[in-house]
This record gives structure tokens, sequence and C-alpha cells, in this order.
């Protein structure tokens, strides 16, 4: 079965579906659901921070990150007024570096529009950099208990799966479709722990890789796809286009005690951020080596380094690296042309926000990207 948001008549039995399911997945929220740093004091700010950063994200790689980001920008007003580069280095590792950009941006329309207060209701919330949809209903509804849905991608899974709903699930009108039907069944009084019950839900039970764990499921009685034993073929999502792929030559290019980096263009991929010198292609050796005499870089050695992939929403970079040491002496000084600049280990991983692309080459600089300074696993998107 479809719904469609154009056929009232197929809302409306959507809407006849899910109401038995409410009480139950309120029932099983209330006794299984996880403790988060974001539930515990749940102000505009803490639950806007974890939203946004939630994005894409899974909950393991986001706490760490959270922590410290509370720890280091406590309120909006700062929020506002933090250096774009140091706001990148704290995301460092997170990923989807715009989110942090729009974050920035939307502290500063807050304070410009709102006097410093976040706005309370959904429609508001949706004027501002950075909030859909789904980020603006999670705000309004678990904060100011305003009765509207949060519908993403775990809570299209679980609706499609119950319903043995084959609606394309990133086709705009399954997606409104699904807030109508959310919006009539959802308790008023409990709106926010509703829409945080369907994420829980989707998070931990209806998994989206790997079997669903149907047997902790509180509405396994209820679920088509569970009975058909056909939930692993649920929701239904036409074909991605296929990534394109990128080859690049990674350059580690060091003097006695520091690393060359660059700083990549204001717009576009990863924007704003630093990088080790790269190059189009897979460059050979005695290229590198023409390229580097061209710039007024005397290559003392120069040795080949190991391969390494980074898959982004729609592009993939194939890499290849050379670690290369040059001479302080000679290393130009202020030339024009010349595009980066000298850091040593502590430096970069204190001021220079590096994305996890280049995680399998900071290594052989001794630098620490994301979790890594912090004594965690890296954690990359």
């Amino acid at each position: 079965m479809t719904t469609q948001i154009h056929n009232p008549a197929a809302v409306q039995k959507a809407v006849q579906e899910l109401m038995p399911l409410v009480e139950p997945l309120l029932a099983w929220y209330d006794r299984s659901h996880r403790i988060l740093p974001w539930r515990e004091h749940p102000t505009a700010y803490r639950v806007w921070i974890s939203e946004i950063m939630l994005q894409q994200t899974r909950v393991e790689a986001v706490r760490p990150y959270y922590e410290r980001f509370l720890e280091a920008v406590p309120d909006l007003s700062q929020l506002a007024r933090i250096p774009e580069e140091a706001l990148l280095k704290l995301w460092e590792g997170l990923g989807y570096y715009n989110r942090a950009r729009n974050l920035k941006k939307a502290a500063v329309r807050i304070e410009e529009e709102f006097g410093g207060q976040m706005p309370d209701n959904r429609e508001q919330l949706l004027t501002l950099p950075g909030i859909g949809s789904y980020t603006a209903g999670a705000i309004a509804s678990i904060v100011f208990g305003e009765a509207v849905p949060a519908v993403d991608g775990n809570v299209l899974r679980i609706l499609a799966r119950v319903r043995m709903d084959d609606g394309d699930i990133l086709n705009q009108g399954v997606r409104k479709a699904a807030e109508a039907a959310l919006s009539a069944v959802m308790p008023k009084e409990r709106a926010g722990d509703f829409n945080q019950a369907m994420m829980e839900l989707g998070a931990v039970v209806c998994i989206p890789n790997g079997a669903p764990r149907c047997g902790d499921c509180p509405w396994q009685s209820f679920c088509r796809a569970k009975a058909a034993g056909c939930a692993a073929q649920y929701p239904k999502k036409a074909p991605k286009k296929a990534r394109t792929v990128e080859k690049k030559t990674i350059l580690l290019i060091q003097d006695e005690n520091r690393t060359a980096l660059c700083k990549r263009p204001s717009r576009g991929l990863l924007a704003g951020m630093y990088e080790f010198p790269s190059l189009p292609g897979h460059l050979s050796e005695k290229e590198v080596l023409a390229w580097l005499e061209a710039k007024g870089y005397k290559a003392l050695h120069i040795r080949r380094l190991e391969e390494a992939r980074h898959i982004f929403t729609h592009k993939e970079w194939h890499m290849m690296g050379y670690a290369i040491r040059v001479d302080e002496l000679e290393r130009p000084s202020g030339q024009a042309g010349v595009p980066f600049l000298f850091a040593g280990r502590e430096e970069t991983e204190e001021k220079y926000p590096i994305p996890s692309a280049f995680s399998a080459y900071a290594g052989y600089v001794r630098v620490r990207l994301g979790n890594e300074k912090f004594g965690d696993d890296p954690d990359a998107v």
C-alpha cells in the first residue's frame, strides 16, 4: 500500500492504523528509553545542539562532541560570537560542517530578530538557517510541548514496516503524508515524548542495517512486515545516483618539526577547513617533485604512502600520498603563489580544523583529529 498526501482517505486510513500503536509505544518508551545527555534538562539550546549534531550521525559518535561543545560554547550568545575556525575545530571529525556554520548563523539571527530567545513554535523555527521540518518539530515538541511531528528517516522506516507501505520514503509526498497522520494521532499532552519514542524505536529496535530486533518491539503484534517475514525489504527508496570519483594525491610536506597545511576555499565541499596540500589525480614521484620545485621547495626525501578512500554523500575521494621532507632554510617565505603555511603538531591539533577525510594520513605526521585528541577512537561520518 502507499499513502499520498493528496489522498485524504488514505491519510485517514493511516490514522486509523496508527492510533492503536500510540499507547504501547509510550509505555515501552517510559520503561526502556536510553539516558542521553540532551534528554537531561532539555532546554531549547541543548536540544537544538543535539538535534543538529545527530543529523546523519550516530548517537555514540555525538556524545563526546556534545559534551565538549556545551563546555566550550555553553549558550546561544557565545555561539553567535565564536570565530568560525574555533567553531569548526570543535566540530572536527563530525563531518557535514555546514551544520556548524548554520548553527552560528541561526544564533546570530535569534539574537537580532528574537531577542536572544529561541523561537517557541515550529513555524518560526523553520525560518532559521539549518532547521528543517524534522528539527523544528523536535525542538517545538520536546522543549515547548507543541503537538507537531518530527519525521526523519528513522520514523519513515518504522512506519513503512509496520504498515507495509511501499511508498518511496525519499518522496516529499510520503513524508508529508506521514506528518499528517502522526499529527492526528500524537497525544497533545505528551507530544515530545511521542516524538522521542518514535526516534528511539527506529534507533535501537527497528534499526536500518541488519535484522530489526522484532522481539523487543512494542509493535510486534501490529507489524505487517514482521507477520509477512519481509521487514528487511522496507522501506522502499528510489535508487541513488552513483557517486562521482575524484583521484587526489596528498602531500605530507614537513621541515624539521612542522607540517604544511592549506586552507580550503570559503565555498564548496569542506569550505574553510584546513588540509594537507593535495593535487588532482594520482601523480608519480617525478611529477610531485617537479611541482614542488616549481613552488620553490627542495625535497630532501620523498616516500610513497598508502592509498586511502573517503566517501562523501555524492562523491568519493580515492587518495594516494607522499611524505616529503624539505629543508627549512630553503623553504620559501611569503613567496607569491605558495599556498600553504607550516604548523607544529600541537598548534595544528589546537587551532586548525582538519576534516576526517585526511585521517588516514594524519597519523604519519602524528596529528590527531577529532576524538583522537581526547583518547577516543575517531568516528568520522
